[in-house]
């Protein structure tokens, strides 16, 4: 018996050698060493620590601006480990390593977590906390834009339980808003910034039970259109919940999977364009007509670019289909113009369904396009009157380890087999979800699949049909005006009051006076001290 252990001991380094040995000849085959030769340098490390250090102390003096502009960038789904995978993937797209780059998001000087829990859940949906991160408020799961007091499904619960949005605090103040989403427009996301409805899937009222129709309770659609009736850019799919009952799609019109849903026969896209025909408002459904659209002469856009949510990025189609950064543009072109600024809020939607389906290829992907966003953004705005948020409403049970090599493809294997089944296993795995596999009672051999291909469901632990949110903290990057408040560990429902303060909207207006009245003097103490001098010399 102990010779028979040997032997499988034995047996399993042996396994672990050639899969090491082979992993470092596919390096040398590439002609990319392990790691960049100037690593090794101890020079190399300090001098980029010192340049990093530079820059900290550059942020001893808080920008301390009144927010003109507010940009919220939402991942979902995308928790720490998913920011760092899309981190690897971004720098393996260009030909690097990827752990040495960079995101757009980890450049913003200020990082802090956000805790996700809703009040009645531990592990949250993307309702519950859209309402915590938009509306200030912590609320039950499956519930956008009501307090804690309503209940799920219970239409009677929604009065007088309504919590408002920082987009509305906004254009109550004055200011442009948007809403840019990948999925569709009356997702758990996007409605909170505009909803109060105690059930998140009510997106038309074909998807609602009759008697909460009945009893007064409005779909989420309708509600886009009625709540705050001139936000002034709305983007991405959705269509089928604006049409009447069984009006076919203006793209998929043979499909009836994508025909109208509604049962009280309005058309919610013919009523927004006629109330906009005098307004500057353009209804596009397809990116040339959506980049046809000069900014300057648009004030209001409604983009509706598929039926139920858009496609992943890597499914897109380029000619048709815009991208998140294509529509990020257009819509910060079409709200900048306004003098008393905006708010926009951007959801990278489908990275969470991209994990929901066990496809990280397909969410990793969405959170990298999601990055190019943020970078356009970046460029389209300035930092001294911009605040500008990244964060995720909640995590996923996902994550790589492995101990894999440098520069080893995020997609890859980890460079050993199991030691209890001896076969190989991807670096990327999830606790739970629709890659649990098992061939004769035994688990999946991963080298017999092609573990690169887009739509790959990586293995998980347990089996379920669709995987699981995840519990932890998520981070929250943050730069410009007042970008500092966001620090340390936070209630997610902090986060639009800190926003709402640096833009003096909402309830935080009372300091505003005193800031507005010193940035003036701030900004001419030095032209003032020149005039001095000048008249000084003069005379």
């Amino acid at each position: 018996m102990q010779q028979g252990f040997g032997r499988r001991w034995f047996e399993v380094r042996t396994m672990k050698v050639i899969t090491l040995l082979l992993t470092c000849l596919v390096c040398r085959g590439s002609g990319k060493p392990q790691f960049p030769e100037q690593e090794k340098d101890p020079g190399f490390w300090n001098a980029w620590a010192q340049r990093t250090l530079r820059s900290a102390l550059t942020l001893q003096e808080p920008n301390r601006n009144i927010a003109k502009n507010l940009i919220l960038f939402l991942g979902d789904g995308m928790g720490v480990p998913t920011v760092t995978a899309a981190r690897i993937l971004k720098g393996q797209l260009s030909g690097q390593y990827g752990e040495e780059v960079q995101l757009e998001m980890d450049k913003f000087p200020y990082v802090s977590l956000s805790k996700t829990y809703n009040t009645n859940a531990q592990v949250p949906d993307s309702a519950g906390t859209a309402t915590a991160y938009l509306c200030g408020v912590k609320a039950n799961e499956g519930t956008v834009g009501v307090s804690a007091a309503a209940v799920r499904g219970q239409c009677n619960t929604t009065r007088g339980n309504e919590v408002t949005s920082i987009l509305k605090w906004a254009k109550e103040s004055g200011k442009s808003v948007g809403i840019v989403t990948t999925t569709r427009v009356n997702h758990a996301t996007p409605s909170a910034a505009y909803a109060h409805c105690v059930d998140r899937d009510w997106y038309s009222d074909g998807e609602m039970p009759p008697e909460a129709v009945q009893a007064g309770c409005k779909d989420i659609a309708r509600q886009l259109m009625e709540n705050i009736p001139d936000i002034n850019v709305i983007m991405g799919g959705g269509r089928k919940y604006m049409l009447p009952k069984n009006t076919s799609d203006v793209e998929y019109p043979g499909e009836k999977k994508h025909s109208g849903t509604r049962k009280d026969g309005r058309n919610l896209i013919q009523e927004w364009t006629d109330r906009m025909r005098d307004k500057k408002g353009y209804y596009v459904w397809n990116k040339k007509d959506l980049l046809s659209i000069n900014p300057s002469s648009a004030d209001y856009l409604l983009g509706l670019f598929e039926p139920g949510d858009l496609q992943y990025d890597l499914e897109r189609d380029s000619s048709t289909d815009p991208s998140l950064t294509e529509m990020v543009e257009v819509a910060i072109k079409i709200l900048r113009k306004n003098p008393e600024g905006f708010y926009l809020l951007v959801e990278g939607g489908r990275i969470d369904h991209g994990h929901h389906e066990g496809k990280a290829k397909q969410a990793l992907h969405e959170a990298v396009e999601m990055d190019r966003a943020i970078g356009r953004a970046g460029l389209l705005t300035s930092v001294h009157d911009t605040m500008t948020v990244v964060t995720a409403d909640h995590s996923h049970v996902f994550n790589f380890g492995g101990y894999t090599l440098r520069g080893n493809s995020i997609f890859g294997l980890a460079p050993m087999v199991s030691d209890v089944d001896q076969k190989p296993f991807t670096s990327i795995l999830y606790g739970n979800g629709p890659g649990f596999k098992l061939i004769n009672g035994s688990r999946v051999n991963v080298s017999t699949e092609d573990y690169q291909q887009n739509d790959y469901q990586a293995q998980s632990a347990v089996p379920l049909r669709m995987e699981t949110h995840g519990g932890e903290d998520v981070a929250v990057f943050s730069k410009g005006p007042m970008a500092h408040l966001l620090h340390g560990v936070q209630e997610q429902n902090y986060i639009p009051h800190a926003m709402a303060y640096a833009a003096c909207i909402g309830q935080n207006r009372a300091h505003c006076r005193t800031r507005s009245s010193a940035t003036p003097l701030a900004i001419t103490t030095p032209s003032l001290f020149l005039l001095i001098t000048a008249a000084w010399l003069l005379c």
